[in-house]
């Protein structure tokens, strides 16, 4: 091999930039759309052959090339969207980097139309992947542009062979049009598939239009189970739509995260809505969501990486704090009966949901063990509750010097049963909500307790089921947590402190950091260079592995500048207490009982899931149980 340095040839250079920029053809896609984008159009075509191997035409109506500048849309790094440094720190386009038709046509059959005439005079220049000379020659075309590749990767066959088949790479392609189709609902798009059509998607600005779009590429139970949100913060907005957590996915295929209308994957933005969900998915779940975040252009750099999936935020830390909190709150104030209130005021009619537990997506969940019933109704009420029924909350303190007893998670919890008496009808009717237009609450009225386990509900709906358990354990976790936060973090100092050896990173990571440890009631302190000394840990994480903790908290601060690893240990906790707090199986309840539990859950925040992730209640419609007795028929 000669070690002299020699310049590449241009063909090789572009095919090089090609290895980045054009890996299938769902990546020609992405460019060619975007590059149309760009140009201001409102109506895209797509017509692929092959799965988009054989052929690619993508048409556009927006504002076309010059024909001077076509020979130059072919050329490497040129570009009429960048024209200064000072443009590159604050992108407002999708494209700019001027690699992309360039890396194209060194690969492919290209040719390239546009017009800029009302008159439908236009001119096409074309390339062919070898010395990658451009012809220019008239050619008749309406305003906008239509670019047409051929043959892709026919003079690289050792990049042709990764290809995968016809199906995988139309799929890639369907997947690409669908996510940019879900940034730019105001731009009509239609994709044909070797001369069939799979879709055909009407522009549209009004909500209702938008969420006609995202029906149709979500699928409709999505949007059956979506939370529209907006909120506004700092310079920063999110918006867009958040599936309520009883629509789980098993796979992460239903996420859509947009950065100023460029989609996006991104570890902060993974991060934060991780956070958000931890307290209400099902383990093994994944949320499913369409969201979409507005900031300021130089706030966010976007030429981080070729393909540009990847960007970097100035401020990291802003940026996850707000979307954690954004849907932490969408989510906590998420109320039984919000959906159906929902939508009766868009006037939709409500439909069962098709995914989640509805679909079975829970099938190889363990039932719940049965436990002994001990007592009777008119004996005994819920464990966890004071005398005086459900209308009545213990104060932070009272429930602080309870918490005081649990520091060991292998310790049993003895808070079995208490003897109280059945609430009044007066103190009853205290903890009851506003009720609704028609007098029903929105869990409506206990009638009955099946096996011990579930609630039997009417409502104006129907019929509400509620697993009585997952319920109470929701109840009675978020109660610990609003008095645990509102107590503080109660620490205690160890009688032997810890003696860490960690790396001199790790360690002036601490220091950095110290702030962290102390916020959640550790103190540490450096002992040495490569030493650190744990002095102090929380009440509640007593008994557990403090060295392993600490060091993975650390292992996070170093990786994504934040931790959320002892939060999420206290809350392991508090949860663990509330489930062996809360009423067990079998545990035969009164009327009044029942209608408090439901009053609870009707107040707490995240009450249709448990601390599992389980859901906790189920509506069952009128009109379907009319259908199952083929009622009116």
């Amino acid at each position: 091999m000669p070690d002299n340095i020699q310049l590449l040839s241009p063909r090789l250079a572009n095919q090089i930039a090609a290895g980045e920029v054009v890996e299938r053809p769902a990546s020609v896609i992405k460019e060619l759309l975007e590059n149309s984008l760009d140009a201001g159009a409102s109506r895209l075509e797509v017509d692929l052959d092959g799965g988009g191997v054989k052929r690619i035409m993508v048409r556009d109506n927006g504002k076309g090339i010059e024909k001077g500048d076509l020979h130059l849309a072919l050329a490497r790094h040129a570009t009429s969207k960048i024209h200064a440094l000072e443009d590159l720190e604050a992108v407002a386009t999708l494209g700019f980097r001027g690699e992309a038709l360039a890396s194209i046509s060194s690969v492919a059959r290209l040719s390239l139309t546009s017009s800029r005439d009302e008159t439908g005079k236009g001119w096409v220049v074309t390339a062919e992947g070898r010395e990658m000379e451009t012809q220019l020659a008239p050619a008749a075309h309406p305003r906008g542009t239509t670019v047409e590749v051929r043959d892709l990767f026919f003079n690289t066959p050792a990049r042709r062979k990764f290809l995968r088949t016809e199906k995988t790479e139309f799929s890639r392609v369907d997947e690409t049009i669908k996510r940019l189709a879900l940034s730019r609902f105001d731009v009509s798009i239609s994709l044909r598939h070797n001369g069939k059509g799979v879709h055909n998607l009407r522009g549209g600005t009004t909500r209702a239009e938008m969420e006609r779009r995202v029906a149709q590429l979500c699928g409709p139970a999505f949007m059956q189970n979506a939370l529209h949100i907006d909120m506004e913060r700092s310079g920063l907005r999110l918006w867009g739509w958040v599936a309520e957590p009883a629509f789980s996915r098993s796979q992460a295929d239903l996420q859509f995260f947009y950065v100023n209308g460029r989609a996006i994957r991104d570890r902060v933005v993974s991060h934060a809505v991780r956070r958000a969900f931890a307290d209400v998915l099902y383990h093994g779940r994944h949320p499913a969501f369409v969201l979409y975040l507005e900031l300021d252009p130089a706030a966010v750099d976007v030429n981080v990486h070729p393909t540009k999936h990847e960007v970097r935020f100035r401020d990291s830390r802003l940026v996850h704090d707000f979307l954690f909190g954004s849907l932490h709150r969408a989510l906590a104030d998420v109320r039984p009966g919000d959906r159906e209130t929902q939508r009766e005021e868009q006037g939709e009619d409500l439909v069962p949901q098709t995914s989640g537990i509805a679909a079975g997506e829970f099938a190889g969940q363990e039932r719940m063990a049965l436990a002994p019933a001990s007592g009777t109704p008119s004996e005994t009420g819920f464990a966890g509750y004071p005398q005086g029924g459900f209308g009545e909350r213990r104060s932070p303190e009272r429930i602080q010097q309870q918490m005081q007893g649990y520091g060991e998670l292998h310790r049993p919890y003895d808070g079995g049963v208490r003897e109280a008496p059945v609430p009044s009808a007066a103190s009853w009717s205290q903890s009851m909500p506003a009720e609704s237009a028609s007098g029903t609450p929105p869990l409506g009225f206990a009638v009955a307790q099946l096996h011990g386990i579930y609630i039997l509900s009417q409502n104006e709906h129907g019929m509400v089921v509620v697993d009585m358990h997952a319920a109470h354990e929701r109840i009675v976790y978020e109660k610990m947590k609003a008095a645990h936060a509102a107590g503080g973090i109660q620490a205690q100092p160890l009688l032997v402190p810890v003696s860490l050896a960690v790396s001199e990173r790790e360690a002036d990571c601490f220091e950095e950091r110290e702030e962290v440890f102390t916020a959640l009631g550790f103190v540490l302190q450096r002992a040495g260079p490569e030493t650190l000394m744990v002095r102090q840990v929380p009440i509640m994480l007593h008994g557990a592995p403090v060295e392993q903790l600490v060091r993975d908290v650390l292992a996070d601060l170093l990786a994504e500048g934040s931790s959320d690893r002892i939060g999420n240990r206290i809350n392991e906790v508090l949860s663990t207490m509330a489930c062996h707090g809360s009423v067990r199986a079998n545990r035969k309840l009164s009327i009044p009982e029942m209608n408090a539990l439901l009053r609870d859950m009707e107040r707490t925040e995240r009450s249709g899931q448990c601390n599992h992730g389980r859901p906790t209640w189920t509506q069952v419609k009128l009109s379907d149980m009319d259908k199952w007795f083929m009622r009116g028929q």
